[in-house]
């Protein structure tokens, strides 16, 4: 069996539902074609073909006779022109006839003439909704709201009122005509997130460099990124040092320094410094590729309030036909009321009780909200997390990485009263010890001499001391580095000099391990995981924003843990868990709270991130984990964006509940009216289509900031 192949295309003119179900019959019976994934939001399909049957050209000429021309490169497909766009110019070919059908009939020309206007009008205006609907009854069996508006036209006409019929063609052909530019309003996120990565790449290749298109990228290529231009792909640094602007992707304000064997990601831009780089990712595979896609994915991604009122307008728009029938026939029959009467009212009622407004305001708010959260640096995975978020009441915060840089620093450098030996020396020898050593907090006091610009001193004979330190050989001496206990319980030493300062730096959450030769002390280091700058305002901020409870859970033990939880406000710490214990914490606390929030690397806190109510990875930038992992991944290592993402979903309930408010309100009114008698079919289009373009507009507030 031969290898299936993925061919991904932006088509134009794929706007909506229809024209996705319009694809999927096109090609279901499309030979080699296996599976087929349509984003009408992002306006891309997915086709996976057996490529020994068919190949990447046939399945484009197919869509292209389809109606659906695929776009080259990495073009977002835009809307033509209005003066190029077939509904556009329909909808003003049928306002133009009413018109002039309205004026030859004020002039008093024989009523044969207007009413031909009048048809003609109906006609044009309708024919696009008109063949939506046709096509949903027959293919779909779903009656929708083109149905419901086709209906109207169609009984107005047949009841002679022609210009209204025409009037109802033509206004309601004007939100067709304008649902394509609406929907590339709504893709203007992904389009930014698209243009950011330049379209080529300046490579060197056997000694010559040379400009390729970025998709033609190989993992080792080495590209050269000159002042001002963008990463074309993710890679690590191999020679220059600049100042990165990694805003656009991570949504960090401030410029990142990135010197040799520092990673670069695609689409963030490049100081005043030249750099090259070594390629990590091909395109395809690259941090703004695998935003882009998730982004697509999760604007398909509906949520609950989405489906529902999609399950709504299923069954309400037959609903309203039948109660449109059942106007138009009880009062005749029943009471002997004018036939005339009722069913203008019945057809004034299926237009007014149409639930456009409605189905359209929860989408388009979520897909706004998505883009501008991706574009800001926080990538939310589908409409059901937007929901979720708003929801909740406690957020748990892993320590290590997430309140902390997840990085020791040498916090304190103390000398002890060692006569020959300065603190300058003795720090060398400690960097000389630790610099054989891969433990984390040996890293850190290599990194502190280095800071210093104090070279390792000469050692030998190196020997690990498991869970206590290291030890090596200096000038005929014996030198070890390690805790307190090391010096205290192996060396038998004495601590009675320094055993307040040790306690004093424990209590700051600070690991201390002293340096010295097993009869003195030479020095005392205390190291600390450093909190980030920004987090305990991070977390007064979520208190601010209605948070109940911001909770830490760690692995570190109980000093340091109550330290750290102490310095930046937290309500209550949990130290000394495993992963399980995580798990079991973010549980008792959805118990007991309700909705909870884990933040996390997305690595070694999937257990817990998987078992919260919304699971938030942080600094997931360049991270495939991190990202596949959590529900919303935090592009850069900033806990301020974690209180973004939670003010941007109640901003998102809070639109989506307005527009639900106002829909039900215009559609209440319209139905009142219409059926009372006080409104025409005219007055009834009007405010339909007023109502449905308000709603669109409030939903696209989402799309600032």
């Amino acid at each position: 069996m031969s290898a299936q192949k993925t061919l991904e295309l932006r088509v134009g003119n794929l706007d909506c539902e229809h024209d996705a179900a319009a694809i999927e019959r096109g090609l279901s019976s499309f030979h080699g074609l296996e599976a087929l994934k349509v984003y009408p939001k992002a306006a891309k399909v997915a086709l996976t073909y057996d490529p020994t049957v068919t190949d990447d050209e046939a399945l484009t000429e197919k869509l292209e006779e389809m109606g659906f021309p695929p776009q080259a490169g990495l073009s977002m497909p835009e809307q033509p022109k209005p003066w190029r766009n077939p509904k556009v110019l329909t909808s003003l070919a049928s306002g133009a006839l009413l018109l002039i059908g309205w004026l030859l009939s004020l002039a008093g020309q024989p009523e044969m003439v207007s009413t031909a206007f009048y048809v003609l009008s109906i006609l044009i205006g309708g024919y696009y909704f008109g063949r939506e609907a046709i096509e949903e009854l027959i293919f779909e069996r779903r009656i929708g709201i083109e149905l419901l508006m086709t209906v109207a036209a169609v009984v107005a006409a047949l009841m002679g009122q022609l210009a209204e019929g025409a009037m109802l063609a033509f206004l309601y052909s004007i939100s067709e005509a304008v649902e394509g530019y609406t929907e590339e309003k709504t893709r203007s996120a992904i389009k930014a997130l698209m243009d950011l990565a330049p379209k080529t790449a300046l490579v060197r290749r056997d000694g010559v460099e040379q400009e390729i298109p970025v998709e033609e990228l190989e993992v080792g290529d080495v590209f050269i990124v000159k002042p001002g231009q963008s990463m074309p792909t993710d890679g690590k640094v191999i020679l220059g040092s600049s100042s990165v602007n990694q805003a656009p992707v991570t949504g960090e304000s401030a410029p990142v320094e990135k010197q040799p064997g520092d990673p670069v990601f695609a689409g963030s831009i490049n100081g005043q410094g030249a750099l090259e780089v070594e390629a990590t990712k091909t395109f395809a595979d690259n941090t703004i590729s695998r935003i882009i896609q998730m982004v697509e994915e999760a604007q398909e991604r509906k949520g609950q309030s989405q489906r529902f009122i999609e399950r709504f307008g299923r069954r309400y728009s037959p609903l309203v036909l039948l109660f449109g029938v059942l106007i138009a026939i009880l009062p005749p029959l029943l009471m002997g009321a004018e036939w005339a009467t009722w069913i203008n009212r019945a057809t004034v009622f299926i237009v007014a009780a149409a639930p456009c407004a409605l189905v359209i305001s929860i989408p388009i708010t979520l897909v706004a909200t998505l883009g501008t959260g991706a574009r800001n640096g926080v990538l939310i995975k589908g409409g059901v997390y937007v929901e979720e978020l708003d929801k909740v009441r406690v957020v748990t915060l892993d320590k290590t990485g997430t309140i902390t840089s997840g990085e020791p620093r040498v916090t304190d450098a103390l000398s002890m009263d060692a006569d020959d030996m300065a603190e300058e020396a003795w720090l060398a020898l400690a960097a000389g010890v630790e610099s054989r050593s891969e433990h984390p907090l040996a890293r850190a006091v290599v990194r502190y001499a280095e800071e210093r610009a104090i070279a390792p001193a000469e050692t030998g004979d190196f020997q690990a001391l498991s869970g206590a330190g290291a030890q090596a050989s200096w000038n005929d001496r014996q030198i070890f580095i390690g805790s307190p206990a090391l010096f205290q319980e192996r060396l038998g030493m004495s601590l009675d000099g320094v055993s307040a300062t040790v306690e004093r730096l424990q209590q700051e959450g600070k690991t201390v391990i002293m340096i010295g030769d097993g009869e003195r002390i030479y020095g005392l280091l205390a190291i600390r995981d450093e909190i980030r700058p920004n987090a305990r305002q991070a977390v007064a901020d979520l208190h601010a924003m209605g948070i109940e409870q911001v909770v830490m859970l760690t692995g570190d033990n109980e000093r340091t843990a109550k330290a750290i939880a102490e310095e930046v406000g937290v309500d209550a710490y949990y130290a000394d868990l495993l992963p399980e214990d995580k798990v079991t914490k973010v549980e008792e606390l959805e118990e007991k709270y309700g909705h909870v929030a884990m933040v996390g690397d997305g690595v070694n806190d999937a257990p817990a991130l998987a078992a919260a109510t919304v699971g938030v990875a942080m600094g997931a930038a360049g991270t495939d984990v991190a990202l596949e992992t959590a529900d919303v991944a935090l592009m850069a290592d900033d806990l301020e964006k974690l209180v973004y993402a939670l003010q941007l979903a109640k901003r998102n309930q809070k639109v989506v509940g307005q527009n639900l408010v106002l829909s039900a309100i215009v559609i209440s009114v319209l139905v009142i009216g219409a059926v009372s008698g006080l409104l025409s079919l005219p007055m009834a289009v009007l405010g339909h289509e007023l109502s449905e373009f308000v709603v669109i507009g409030s939903g696209l507030r989402m799309l600032r900031g």
